[in-house]
């Protein structure tokens, strides 16, 4: 199943710096490892902003659920999930 996910970053301003740092590193291992792994497709940053759209492959929404709610980050985002499906005009199938 194929999801677009929009997620928003907003750490406060008044949060542990260091404790930031560790969680971003974490944060970028656990995502280069899903996406090594093929259920994170696509990662795009938004110019300007602190925030990403993602493409994710996964079997259910429970493991899309368990697989966001586990960035470290997550406790700083907002997070949006569209469900995708294949367009009959398109050229690519997936």
């Amino acid at each position: 199943m194929l999801f677009l996910v929009h997620m928003h970053v907003q750490i406060p301003p008044d949060a542990d710096k260091d404790m930031i740092e560790r969680k971003k590193a974490e944060e970028k291992a656990y995502s280069q490892n899903l996406q090594h792994e093929g259920k994170w497709r696509h990662l795009w940053r938004i110019a300007g902003e602190y925030a990403n759209y993602s493409v994710f492959d996964v079997e259910s929404n429970d493991e899309l659920h368990t697989l966001i709610s586990s960035l470290p980050l997550f406790p700083y985002m907002k997070v949006s999930v569209t469900p995708l499906a294949q367009h009959p005009s398109a050229i690519v199938q997936n």
